[in-house]
């Protein structure tokens, strides 16, 4: 029978431990044994020596031969003993026993005097010489010892036996049976069991490998089951799944697959899927995992598909899958569907996304992209690029006054009037609103540019006919020049754009093409932008009034509010660009909101002077802060300072009363029926009319500084039409119970026109210049000292 490793080794670590621990200590018990029964021999042969030797004397010194001879037998009858010779001193007597001596290899002699005990003392009579044998080992043993040292070896051997038969019995046997389950499980495939039962451990090994093999052989199943159920599946999901291993050959297909694309199992499988995508999409698929892995894992690419009748479709390719490691193969699944609907809806509404449904011309989104183009091609071809940023003038108002349809109307045909002036491949677009965007591109197009505006201009001077109506429109046009005044199409669209601006800001309807000094009105626009904002978070908006003045006697009768921007490093900044910039940006609400509430805290301040408690109030209100809240927040103001309503004058520009507004209207009312005055601000100047005294609350009539200083003009006409203007104002302003304020007073000569009209009160820096509260506190002394000395003492 073959011997097994586990037996081998077995023996060999039983023969070890016989070897390693029983031999030496059976060879040291042998050794010490052996040594034993040495010594008490010798010492046996030794006191035999020595009497026998002794014995010797007497017949030695009698010379008797025959006694002598029956000493040396008995001495070499001993077996340690193996040769004796004993002579006298004369060498007369010469015995030896054996008559021969034998060899001794391994014998050693010993030679002893012979004393006699004379009368006159002790004689030595003669030598012994005695051969002693060296035996071995187990020769000094007797019999009964070795039969002893057989049986104990027999008892070893017999164990040792019995330990390779046990383990035989124990161990080797389940365990060839175990091998060979495990082997016919290997070549059959089938889960075989260990026939084997015991209580020790190689039962609980068997029972375990069994019950193993039983849990094994149920996961198979389910396995296989699940296999089953996921092919299934896979076959029967209503989408067109697809597996490729890492060189993109299909490893499976589903049925849905097959269905949508016509094709055969046998025809695919194995083959390199691009062979079924069209040849400019190729590319697209191979490196769809350098360029289109999502953050999930998935990658997703979309490329045109043959079917097999020839037919190519849009699909979308969702592809997942595990990289191969040492541990598991790579898989791959992938999710093909078929978006060619989606793809043609996707055109259709990118086309609508980048046109203007009122117009049908493309709107911003799609502008800004035919700009990128346009401007590649320009470099091209060597070109230029001329950018015509088209505005209307004054739309608002056909808006806000006849409505969105007749808005629309005239978008249209401004829209059809600048397309007609253009070449085919001319680009126009309606960027939102009444803004319309041209592109131009010539080897000149500055002077196109020129050319195409002065058409455009003229296109729009005929009337346009909406609802019954005749609108004249005019348009301001910005233009800029690629690569002139710009590098990018984003820097190209705003430059035509500020010059546009700069054009409407110039008095609108003409054209102007973009320069540098353009650049430096929009950085200190912006510069002033970003100064309004720092000032609201820091405070440095500062209310400063300037002296309303009795024209009779020069008493102060209120006073005016101004908004001036406190720069810690400028100083005092223009107001009017920040009011102007500030009602473009949305941000003169708040700065109103500053100077109202502190400009009422000054009044209250100065009330508590000494003639100065019944002054009133004069702030500027912005049409952009004329908001439902504002009576409320004005009362309480009032009512946290302690002043009255009365004592408040609110200024307006004839620009709020034009816009005939209901909420502006409601707002003036609920001003009014607080208590606070209403003053038109700047009357006679803009589009004047006497139908708002008569429709909205106004109280007072503020005479504008131009007319004032045309009363003392050195040009007689002018001078005397300034006059007739200002009485004639007066007059109405009278019978409408209106009061009359002139500003702009600066010479005494104009006080004493002035005066001499019955203009009651004025305003001016023959008075005042507007003043912070402290010096304004200062300045007040002159106009009533007497009561300003008593409040100082």
């Amino acid at each position: 029978m073959r011997m097994h490793s586990v037996e081998s080794r077995f023996i060999a670590i039983v023969i070890g431990a016989l070897l390693i621990f029983v031999a030496p200590l059976f060879a040291l018990f042998l050794i010490v044994s052996s040594d034993r029964v040495a010594r008490e021999r010798e010492q046996h042969t030794q006191v035999l020596v020595e009497t026998n030797v002794q014995a010797l004397a007497k017949p030695l010194w009698d010379f008797d031969r025959e006694s002598i001879g029956q000493v040396a037998a008995t001495l070499q009858a001993d077996p340690a003993i193996a040769y004796v010779r004993v002579r006298d001193t004369a060498n007369l007597i010469d015995v030896r026993k054996p008559e021969l001596a034998p060899a001794f290899p391994n014998a050693r002699s010993m030679t002893t005097d012979i004393l006699y005990h004379a009368a006159d003392g002790i004689k030595k009579v003669g030598t012994a010489e005695i051969w002693i044998e060296k035996e071995g080992i187990l020769a000094r043993f007797s019999r009964d010892e070795l039969t002893i040292f057989a049986i104990f070896l027999f008892a070893v051997g017999t164990m040792f036996t019995a330990a390779i038969i046990g383990n035989r019995i124990t161990v080797i046997r389940p365990l060839m049976r175990l091998t060979a389950a495990i082997e016919a499980t290997r070549r059959l495939g089938s889960r075989h069991h260990v026939d084997w039962t015991s209580n020790d451990e190689m039962g609980a090994l068997a029972h375990n490998f069994n019950e193993m093999q039983s849990k094994l052989e149920r996961e198979e199943n389910e396995l296989k089951l699940a296999h089953a159920r996921a092919t299934d599946i896979y076959n029967l999901t209503p989408a067109m799944l697809f597996s490729i291993d890492a060189q993109n050959r299909i490893t499976a297909v589903s049925d849905y697959w097959l269905t949508a694309t016509g094709y055969r199992r046998r025809d695919v499988i194995g083959r390199d899927f691009t062979a079924f995508v069209d040849p400019e999409w190729r590319d697209v698929y191979r490196d769809r995992h350098a360029t289109s892995r999502s953050e999930g894992g998935i990658c997703e690419v979309t490329v045109c598909f043959r079917r097999a009748d020839g037919s190519v479709m849009d699909v979308l390719i969702l592809e997942t899958g595990i990289a191969e490691s040492d541990d598991r193969q790579a898989l791959s699944l992938s999710v093909m569907t078929d978006v060619t609907d989606l793809k043609e809806a996707e055109t259709r509404n990118h086309r609508q996304a980048i046109t203007d449904h009122l117009t049908g011309l493309i709107n911003r989104q799609g502008f800004e992209a035919v700009l990128d183009d346009m401007i590649g091609r320009a470099d091209q071809h060597g070109h230029q690029l001329a950018c015509l940023f088209v505005d209307l003038d004054r739309f608002k108002w056909i808006n806000d006054n006849l409505g969105h349809a007749a808005g629309d109307d005239v978008l249209c045909e401004v829209a059809t009037r600048l397309r007609r002036q253009l070449r085919a491949d001319d680009m126009i677009a309606r960027l939102g609103g009444d803004e319309f965007a041209i592109l131009l591109s010539a080897p000149n197009a500055r002077q196109l540019a020129t050319d195409v505006s002065a058409r455009l201009a003229a296109s729009l001077r005929p009337p346009i006919l909406s609802q019954g109506c005749e609108l004249n429109v005019s348009a301001s046009i910005g233009i800029a020049v690629y690569p002139d005044h710009a590098a990018t199409a984003a820097d190209l669209l705003q430059k035509s754009d500020m010059a546009m601006y700069s054009r409407k800001r110039s008095g609108k309807n003409g054209v102007r093409f973009f320069d540098a000094d353009m650049l430096d009105i929009a950085r200190k626009r912006l510069e002033t932008e970003q100064f309004i904002d720092q000032g609201l978070r820091e405070d440095w908006f500062e209310a400063h009034l300037q002296p309303i003045v009795a024209l009779s006697d020069g008493r102060v009768a209120g006073f005016e509010a101004l908004m001036r921007l406190h720069h810690p490093q400028r100083g005092i900044l223009p107001p009017g660009e920040i009011v102007g910039i500030a009602e473009e940006n949305g941000s003169i609400t708040r700065i109103g909101d500053v100077i109202l509430s502190k400009s009422i805290a000054n009044l209250a301040a100065i009330s508590a002077i000494a003639g100065f408690g019944e002054t009133y109030l004069a702030v500027n209100f912005s049409p952009l802060q004329f908001e439902p809240a504002l009576p409320a927040r004005l009362a309480s103001l009032l009512m946290e300072n302690d002043v009255t309503p009365p004592r408040i004058v609110i200024e307006i520009t004839e620009a709020v009363l034009m816009l005939d507004n209901p909420a502006v209207r409601e707002v003036l009312d609920a001003l009014s029926a607080l208590g606070c005055r209403i003053a038109l601000d700047d009357f006679g100047t803009g589009y004047s009319s006497l139908s708002y005294l008569n429709r909205f609350p106004v109280d007072i009539v503020k005479i504008d500084q131009s007319f004032t200083r045309s009363l003392s003009t050195s040009e007689k006409a002018l001078r005397d039409k300034s006059r007739m203007l200002v009485e004639g104002i007066r007059t109405i302003s009278h019978q409408m119970g209106c009061t009359v304020v002139a500003e702009g007073i600066e010479t005494d000569e104009q006080w004493e026109i002035l005066r001499a009209m019955d203009i009651e009160f004025g305003q001016g820096y023959l008075f005042s210049r507007p003043l912070p509260l402290p010096a304004l506190v200062d300045r007040l002394a002159e106009f009533v000292p007497e009561e300003r000395a008593a409040v100082a003492s």
